[in-house]
């Protein structure tokens, strides 16, 4: 097993529910921590074998700045039920942090996890 992590992702969606936030971009930083089965890329160090972490990237991109939410659970949930559709990933934790949202702060953020449910 290995772990990938992605620190930052910046994503700009429509989030919240608060009358100013309504219809509005704002931006979202996701931290990302995906759990994968190795295929032999740490001895091979073939690009094919590795976990394609740039297209991962790709369409968490695609998908949320796609969509709109009031909230940050809700996001975070979409991302990880996402990252797990990839038959390697195992576990996949996600934080989901919106810069400004409170005014005495720098951020607010969500955070959870998801496993893979093996068959039995």
């Amino acid at each position: 097993m290995a772990v990938i992590k992605i620190k930052d992702l910046l994503l700009r969606t429509v989030v919240g529910f608060n009358p100013h936030e309504l219809g509005k971009k704002q931006d979202l930083l996701l931290n990302i921590a995906v759990t994968y089965e190795l295929q032999g890329e740490e001895s091979s160090d073939e690009p094919e074998q590795a976990l394609d972490y740039r297209q991962l990237c790709k369409e968490i991109i695609a998908h949320v700045e796609n969509a709109q939410y009031n909230l940050l659970e809700h996001v975070a949930k979409e991302v990880v039920d996402l990252i797990l559709t990839n038959v390697r990933v195992q576990q996949v934790a996600v934080e989901v942090d919106k810069p400004h949202a409170l005014r005495f702060a720098e951020s607010v953020s969500f955070s959870m996890t998801g496993k893979r449910v093996r068959d039995v």
